[in-house]
C-alpha cells in the first residue's frame, strides 16, 4: 500500500527530531555527552515521592485512580498559586486561571492549536527552542525571528520587525510573541529587566499576546529573581507556561498554563480533544509534596550542584578555548545550558562528524534555527556529566574544533 497517499499534510510533514538522532551516539561506551537537557536523576526526591505516592494511592484512591477534570487537580492549583506568590509576588490568581498539562510540551502543542493556522505569524527568538518549534510547525504558521543577545531578545530588531509587519498590513496575523526569559534553552541567556519592559510596551502598542515559557526560572545560581513578564504586564497580556520537570521530576509529566480565565478555558477545550485529562495521580503526588516540603529549600542542593558544574565548565572553557580567536560563550546565571559560538565559517552540524569520532557530543545550533540555516553555534548542557567528565569533554571538544578548523582553513 502507498501509505504516503493516506497521510494528512501534517503526517507527510512529520520528521524525526535532529536532537534525538544525534544523541543516539551518546550511549556509546566512553562517550561524554553535553547534549541532553535532562536533570540529574540524583536530584529527584525519590524517597519522599515514594512515600507520598503510597499514601496517596491508599488514602485518596477514589480521586487519583479515576479520570480527572481537564483543568487538573485543584489541590495542585492551590500550591501553584502559593508558589508563584511566594517567589514572584504574583497575587491575583485563582484556580480558574490555571490548567495542568501532560508536561510543558503539551502546553506548547495546545498553544499552537488555540492560536495558529496557516495564515498566522508567531514572533520567535533565534535561536528557537526546538520543542516550541516542533509544536508550532504542526500548524504550518510562519515565523518572524528576532536574534538573541547576551541579555535576551534584541528589542531594536523586534521593534523593526513589528513596524514592518504593521506597514505591510500583516500585524493582525501576529498571534503572539514567544519568549523564554530565564536561562534560555538553548542559549542560556537571561532577558534583562529593561528588555522585559520594552517587550511589554511593544506588545501593548501592537496589541499582541506574549507566551512566556519559564521552565528554568527557579534554577537561579546567581543574582536576584527578575519579575516575570506575567507579573509586569498582567494575565490579560501574558500567558505563563511552567513545569515541575526541572524542579521536582520530569517523569511526573506536569506542566501548567497560567493566564486569563477566558484564555485558559480555550486551552481546556483544546486539551479535551487531545487526552481528556492529565493523570490525577501524579498531580496529587506533587500537590502533597508541596504541602509537606518547602520546595525552595528542597531544591537548594540541586542549585548548588548545577552551579558547581556550570563553574567547572566555564573554567574549562577559559583554560582550553582562550587561544581560539573569535570564540565566545554565554555565562548563564541559572538553568542547564550554555551557548558556544565559533568563528564565522564553522558549521557545527558538519563538525559533529568529527565529534562522533572523538566521543564528545553537543547539539549543533542548526537544530534551533527557525529556518534550518547553517550555524556556527552549539548548545552544551552541564547538568549531567560529573566534574571530571566536563573537563575531559571540553578538552575533546577543543580537539574537534581544531581538527575541523584546520580542515576548512579557518584556523
Amino acid at each position: 500500500m502507498n501509505y504516503d497517499s493516506k497521510y494528512s499534510k501534517l503526517g507527510n510533514n512529520l520528521s524525526s527530531s535532529l536532537i534525538r538522532e544525534l544523541l543516539k551516539y551518546a550511549s556509546v561506551e566512553g562517550a561524554i555527552s553535553f547534549g541532553g537537557g535532562v536533570p540529574d536523576p540524583e536530584t529527584f526526591p525519590r524517597h519522599a515521592l515514594s512515600k507520598i505516592a503510597s499514601e496517596v494511592i491508599e488514602n485518596e484512591y477514589k480521586y487519583v485512580l479515576q479520570y480527572s477534570t481537564t483543568e487538573g487537580d485543584p489541590e495542585l492549583a492551590k500550591q501553584m498559586i502559593r508558589l508563584l506568590n511566594r517567589v514572584y509576588e504574583i497575587n491575583d490568581l485563582d484556580e480558574s486561571d490555571i490548567m495542568f498539562t501532560t508536561g510543558s510540551q503539551q502546553a506548547l502543542e495546545l498553544a499552537g492549536k488555540v492560536f495558529l493556522d496557516e495564515e498566522s505569524i508567531a514572533i520567535v527568538e533565534n535561536p528557537f527552542y526546538l520543542g516550541a518549534a516542533s509544536a508550532f510547525r504542526m500548524r504550518f504558521s510562519k515565523f518572524v525571528s528576532v536574534p538573541l543577545e547576551d541579555d535576551g531578545m534584541n528589542v531594536e530588531v523586534l521593534e523593526k520587525r513589528l513596524k514592518e509587519l504593521d506597514e505591510k498590513g500583516e500585524i493582525k496575523k501576529v498571534k503572539f510573541m514567544y519568549v523564554i526569559p530565564n536561562f534560555h534553552n538553548p542559549a542560556g541567556a537571561t532577558l534583562s529587566l529593561e528588555k522585559r519592559k520594552r517587550i511589554i510596551e511593544l506588545a501593548e502598542k501592537y496589541d499582541l499576546l506574549i507566551i512566556e515559557d519559564d521552565p528554568y526560572g527557579l534554577l537561579r545560581f546567581e543574582g536576584e529573581h527578575l519579575p516575570p513578564l506575567f507579573k509586569l504586564a498582567g494575565k490579560e497580556r501574558v500567558i505563563l507556561l511552567n513545569t515541575f520537570s526541572k524542579i521536582l521530576a520530569p517523569g511526573l509529566r506536569i506542566g501548567a498554563v497560567i493566564g486569563d480565565e477566558k484564555l485558559v478555558r480555550k486551552f481546556v477545550l483544546a486539551k479535551q480533544g487531545t487526552d481528556l485529562c492529565s493523570p490525577a495521580l501524579t498531580q496529587r503526588i506533587a500537590a502533597r509534596y508541596l504541602e509537606k516540603y518547602d520546595l525552595i529549600e528542597q531544591i537548594t542542593p540541586t542549585i548548588k550542584l548545577y552551579k558547581s558544574k556550570k563553574d567547572t565548565m566555564m573554567q574549562a572553557f577559559e583554560n582550553t578555548f582562550s587561544d581560539i580567536k573569535g570564540i565566545k560563550w554565554i555565562y548563564p546565571d541559572g538553568g542547564l545550558f550554555t551557548w558556544v559560538t565559533l568563528p564565522e565559517g564553522f558549521d557545527t552540524l558538519e563538525m559533529f562528524e568529527i565529534a562522533k569520532k572523538k566521543l564528545v557530543f553537543y547539539i549543533p545550533g542548526q537544530a534551533f534555527t527557525p529556518d534550518d540555516s547553517v550555524s556556527s553555534s552549539m548548545r552544551l548542557s552541564f547538568c549531567l556529566p560529573p566534574h571530571e567528565k566536563i573537563i575531559e569533554g571540553v578538552n575533546r571538544l577543543k580537539e574537534v574544533i581544531v581538527e575541523y578548523g584546520k580542515s576548512k582553513g579557518l584556523i
